[in-house]
């Protein structure tokens, strides 16, 4: 590779190798009694940025509520001292109660929607969660399927006192094909250790998302993440190949085929990928998984304006072609926050806009040699000002976080409403722009970055503290501006608690109704992650 950037002199500017190294308080005990555990009220939250999940946005004396803050509580049942008995007699040892304990599955990872479950169960097998579910339907008990808790839009804890029902343990290898590379597995692996799992065997996971390290698979497929290699090997409706799953009263589900092919009637897991937990309890997935690439490189590359940025993603697409596995952005704001809050060094001179891109292939000097052309014809068409090649693992990884880390930068900029929104690629940033233009100073900071070959934007807003004035000003605005260019509200990250009810913007209203008769065919007592996904009023 330093060959290729030996044969650039006389370029506007010079691309350089990046260097090795440049880079609560707990809840109050609820008494128990025969008739009940919970409070019929919600329990206070307990931190800066926490808050009960009746008041998402809205203050406490606001006059109308956001469409994000949660409906009233449903009519379900309290749970007894006499659902704990059954509860611990199906999960000895693994029936939660302690507040202590429960304190992390009631909170979300952005700690800004705090449930107040006083039950976290956390079942082994597929068997368990069907007697689960089945009594908790027979009683009218709500359920909180949970995974790893890494969702962004409230739709992984409870709104009330949904008990929560944990897949954490749900984490074994079921089998692995090394001719077909199929991989069946439990619900609650954790994304990382899949990938680990499959390495050794020269294989690797479809999927990788920011949050690997904690994510589980089942939540993966319940809200359809798409993550950083979906440019190469698509989305996980494509890449799952069987499902089991538990439904409301306890039936088991077996789809979990290993066959690539199966064009024998309805694909019936597809209506479980990306239903958030809401139509089935997902225990065991089975995904094909491609061979580990040979050759890997990343190049970190600067751009003065957007417009450059586009120009260099046609380039790179028509150039690289088959060894094209990413390619993501993120503007100078995003920069600005990894220097500030992480302390991480700007690799490569400063510039409006960055790009990260990854290919990945069987021949290092076939891949090399592409590269090699791709990256001189874009300094000498100035697409590009300046960038960074890496090779080296620990220089690939290094090159990566720029990209992956900016969500936890944001995280140390103050409260941060966030935006997953899908758009013609053409038009991603320009939502950018004209958010900042109609929030003037309102916002601390309005931030860009996100897939470029999927359309995909997330936009930041940051202030302060919580503030309700601006997310008046920024909701409905972000999704009429998004509707009005055919985009989805919802890129990846599902709808959850907080954006159930803008799910007109992006589905006509006869999809959504029949979304809610699936939903009531398959769930019709509606116990499975109740006030998530669907909107409070069908019409």
């Amino acid at each position: 590779m330093v060959g290729i950037l030996q044969r650039m002199s006389g370029l506007r500017a010079a691309l350089r190798y990046l260097s090795a190294h440049r880079v609560f308080s707990s809840t109050a005990r609820a008494r128990l009694s025969s008739a009940g555990l919970c409070s019929p009220v919600l329990t206070c939250s307990s931190g800066q940025f926490l808050f009960s999940s009746r008041q998402v946005h809205a203050g406490a004396d606001a006059p109308k509520p956001s469409p994000s803050a949660a409906p009233e509580r449903l009519p379900f049942s309290r749970v007894t001292l006499q659902d704990l008995d059954f509860f611990r007699k199906v999960l000895p040892g693994r029936t939660i109660t302690d507040p202590d304990l429960l304190e992390s599955s009631n909170v979300d990872w952005l700690k800004t929607v705090r449930g107040s479950s006083e039950v976290l169960l956390r079942p082994q097998t597929t068997e368990e969660v069907s007697q689960i579910l089945s009594y908790c339907n027979s009683r009218n008990l709500a359920v909180n399927p949970q995974g790893g808790n890494t969702g962004l839009v409230g739709g992984s804890v409870p709104v009330y006192d949904e008990i929560v029902l944990s897949t954490a343990l749900m984490n074994n290898v079921l089998t692995f094909d090394s001719i077909s590379g199929i991989l069946t597995c439990q619900a609650g692996c954790v994304l990382e250790n899949l990938s680990l799992y499959l390495e050794e065997r020269d294989f690797i996971m479809p999927l990788d998302l920011g949050s690997k390290g904690s994510c589980q698979i089942g939540g993966n497929v319940a809200t359809n993440a798409g993550g950083l290699r979906l440019l190469r090997y698509g989305s996980l409706r494509g890449t799952i190949l069987g499902l089991e799953v538990v439904l409301a009263d306890g039936r088991v589900l077996d789809c979990l085929t290993k066959l690539r092919k199966d064009n024998t009637g309805y694909d019936l897991k597809q209506l479980f990928i990306g239903s958030e937990g809401t139509l089935g309890v997902i225990t065991a997935v089975s995904v094909l998984c491609p061979r580990k690439p040979k050759s890997v490189n990343v190049v970190f590359l600067g751009c003065e304006t957007f417009e450059q940025l586009l120009q260099t993603f046609q380039l790179c697409r028509g150039m690289l072609g088959e060894i094209l596995s990413a390619f993501e952005f993120l503007d100078s704001e995003c920069m600005r926050l990894l220097n500030t809050h992480l302390k991480m060094s700007n690799p490569i001179s400063d510039c409006p806009f960055y790009v990260v891109i990854e290919t990945s292939g069987s021949d290092s000097t076939h891949d090399g040699e592409k590269l090699q052309n791709f990256l001189e014809e874009a300094m000498n068409l100035s697409m590009v000002a300046d960038g960074t090649v890496a090779t080296e693992d620990s220089k690939i990884k290094a090159l990566w976080s720029m990209r992956e880390r900016v969500t936890e930068a944001l995280t140390h900029e103050g409260y941060t409403y966030k935006y997953d929104i899908s758009l013609p690629v053409e038009q991603i940033y320009q939502l950018v722009t004209d958010m900042r233009t109609h929030l003037g100073d309102q916002a601390k900071s309005v931030v860009g970055y996100g897939h470029v070959g999927d359309g995909n934007v997330h936009l930041n807003v940051t202030s302060p503290a919580k503030d309700p004035a601006l997310v008046a000003a920024i909701e409905p605005f972000v999704y009429e501006w998004t509707a009005k260019r055919q985009g989805s509200v919802s890129a990846e990250h599902g709808l959850g608690l907080k954006k159930r009810n803008y799910i007109y913007y992006s589905k006509p209203s006869q999809a959504v109704a029949l979304m809610g008769n699936i939903k009531a065919m398959l769930d019709p007592k509606g116990i499975l992650n109740p006030y998530k996904t669907l909107p409070d009023d069908l019409k």
